[in-house]
Parts: C-alpha cells; structure tokens; sequence
C-alpha cells in the first residue's frame, strides 16, 4: 500500500476567476492580489503538472460566481477510487463541489456526497499519510465533517487535530515523502504535530522548516521521475528552501504562490490529484 504512496495520474485544476481579486475569502491582510500575476502563476503551475510531470490534467473553467473557485482541493477528498465530494465551511463556496463532482465522476471515481447540514470538510483540513488521515478541526471544518470522511475510507484510520490560528491544517504541514511530514517551526504547528504524534501507532520523520506556510508542498512518487516534491520558491522562503535542498533524493520543483498566499491560497490547494488505477 506504502509503496503507491503519491503515484498519481490524473489532476483537476481550475481557471482564476477575474473575481479572486475583489471577493475571495482571507484572514490576513498580505497586500493586494495582482491578478494577471496570480493568472501566470496558476499557469505555471498547471504547466508543471502536465508538462514536467506528465499528468493528465482536466481544466475546469473559472466561475466569476465563486471567487474562491480555483482552490479545488477543498472540495474534494480523493484516495484510492473514492472521491469525497465535501460540503464547505464557507457558505460561499459550497456550489463549487458541483464542477467538480462532475470531473471526478468522469474520471471513473466512486463519489460520495457529504449531504449531512450539520457536517462542514474542507480538502485543506485533510492530511492523508498513506497510512491514516489526519482531519483538522477548523473554522471550516467540523467534528461531523471528520465522521463521515471517515465512513467515506473504512479502511483508513482518522484522527482529529485542532486548528488554532490558521485557516486549514495544511497551512502549517503536508506530506514530503512516505512517512515524512513537512511542518513549519511556530508554536501553533508544533503542537499540532505533537498531536498527530500522540495519535498514531506509526512513527513519522519529520521536516521542520522555518516558514509554517512553506510547509505546505506537494509529494510525487512518479514512473521515470521517482520522488518529486513541489515546493516554495527562494523568493518567498530562502531559509524554508534550503531545507528543502538537503532532500538529495528528491527531484525539487520550485513553484511560486506569491499572489494566491494573498487569498489563503497555498501549492495543495490548487489540484485534486487522482490515481487511476490501470484498466
């Protein structure tokens, strides 16, 4: 099971809505969005997924209706052939499952619809390790969100880590490799990491970095490629970089997120990466 751990075929993205701009969500205040940059950048990173990578990507148009649109990890949780079409924490945003549990069901995926009022899951909240889920509890994401990912992968233990001072789980840590969490160096990631220690049976290593928001990055195990990481570029984390480049195994893609970090924007949040097993 380890083994398959981060081979994907498949990403779906989506376009960025002229909207992002003016109405996306935040809870910080890093400055305006430069959306012609955000654009370039978004395609940059699209390019690495189909033209570095050789994935097939599906690209979903933009909606000017959901500014937070190109942010589609939220709205789904994928592992194996499940797909977990996810309901939320922002109002705002729940429509944006629609497109996408239209892609995932044209991928072939088994789709479970999280369809409970009471429940709120946003991708973002959810580390999966190869071994287990971790599920933040956020302000987006709730207790009943966490129960019914759980139902969704049976197969899967799922622990629960409250979020404090951040939007999403994953805007503190990922996965860097099998068994490897990237999680950044403040108070608030550290503790949570503490938790997720506390909380399974398997031992993780752990890479520390400076920077909680450069934590986030995205782990490939590709054919011909082996591991790759997708990561923050000096520019906006020299010294989270240099941590990075002490990974000698690793192939490392540098990808800029200068703008959507703007908008709570981070690398996993920008695909919903699928492994379609061979027909």
């Amino acid at each position: 099971m380890m083994s398959a751990f981060g081979r994907f075929t498949h990403a779906v993205v989506r376009a960025v809505p002229r909207s992002l701009a003016t109405e996306a969500l935040r809870t910080g205040s890093l400055g305006e969005l430069d959306l012609p940059r955000a654009q370039q950048e978004h395609e940059l990173y699209v390019s690495v997924l189909k033209q570095r990578l050789g994935l097939e990507v599906l690209e979903l148009p933009a909606d000017e209706a959901l500014p937070d649109c190109v942010f589609v990890e939220d709205a789904a949780v994928v592992c194996g052939d499940t797909a977990l079409i996810t309901r939320p924490g922002a109002e705002s945003r729940r429509n944006e499952t629609v497109a996408m549990k239209d892609a995932l069901t044209k991928l072939g995926l088994n789709i479970v619809e999280m369809t409970d009022e009471s429940a709120t899951l946003d991708g973002g909240d959810v580390l999966f390790t190869g071994r287990e889920f971790f599920v933040g509890l956020s302000k987006r994401t709730n207790q009943r969100g966490a129960e019914i990912l759980a139902d969704a992968f049976k197969d899967y233990a799922v622990s629960m880590v409250p979020v404090q001072g951040y939007l999403h789980l994953k805007s503190f840590c990922s996965m860097a490799g099998p068994d490897l969490i990237a999680i950044g160096s403040s108070e608030a990631a550290q503790k949570a990491l503490k938790i997720m220690q506390q909380m399974s049976d398997h031992k993780y290593d752990k890479l520390t970095v400076p920077d909680d928001l450069a934590a986030n990055c995205i782990y490939m195990n590709l054919p011909g490629k082996g591991d790759v990481l997708l990561h923050c570029t000096p520019e906006e984390f020299p010294e989270s970089v240099k941590v990075f480049e002490k990974l000698k195994d690793h192939m490392l893609i540098p990808v800029s997120n200068h703008e959507k970090v703007k908008v709570d924007g981070a690398l996993t949040c920008c695909s919903v990466l699928v492994c379609k097993s061979s027909v």
